[in-house]
């Protein structure tokens, strides 16, 4: 599977779950037997933020061994994170990384009104240098996400296993559910 189609069955997958009233990925026996006995095959990476009203795999209406996901608040990158998605693109093929911000994001509430103390300081000072004096949420969290994209394309231009890697930013709206993939704009 290139980028292009993992892109498209994450947004096939996001359609499916405004729809869903149970989740419809398989986390059936089977599976589980089969990603034990032959390995993970994940067809996207998906960083998002550790709020617990983000799920990605329920987001993207999958099951086991279809994401490779990374979680922090605030979906913000360090070496930690980059390291992940070299691992997941690198040796287990995945072609397609989505930086997965949201709406009424606290740590992008926290890096706006610029009340943040100890270890959560690494957290809203890196969403600081991305998005500058903006004040509102939505906008904030937009910026947050390009940022993120930018580091990632900025971390495996030049690395020639991973040159063909594609980036893209996305928001899930918390409320409705629906993602919007910021590439689209």
């Amino acid at each position: 599977m290139d980028a292009g189609q993992s892109l498209e069955k994450l947004k096939d997958g996001n359609r499916r779950y405004l729809e869903a009233k149970t989740g419809n990925g398989d986390i059936s026996p089977q599976v589980r037997k089969e990603t034990a006995e032959n390995g993970q095959h994940p067809y996207a990476i998906v960083i998002a933020c550790s709020d617990s009203r983000v799920i990605p795999e329920a987001v993207f209406s999958c099951g086991i061994g279809e994401l490779f996901t990374i979680r922090v608040a605030g979906n913000v990158l360090d070496n930690h994170q980059l390291g992940s998605v070299e691992y997941a693109a690198g040796h287990l093929g995945v072609p397609l990384v989505v930086l997965l911000g949201h709406t009424q994001c606290g740590a992008v509430g926290a890096a706006i009104s610029g009340h943040s103390e100890g270890y959560i300081r690494f957290i809203t000072d890196e969403i600081g240098k991305a998005i500058g004096d903006e004040k509102d949420d939505y906008q904030a969290s937009c910026l947050n996400v390009r940022h993120g994209v930018e580091i990632l394309k900025d971390a495996f231009c030049n690395h020639t296993e991973l040159s063909s890697l594609k980036a893209v930013g996305a928001i899930y709206d918390i409320a409705t559910g629906k993602v919007e993939f910021l590439e689209e704009e």
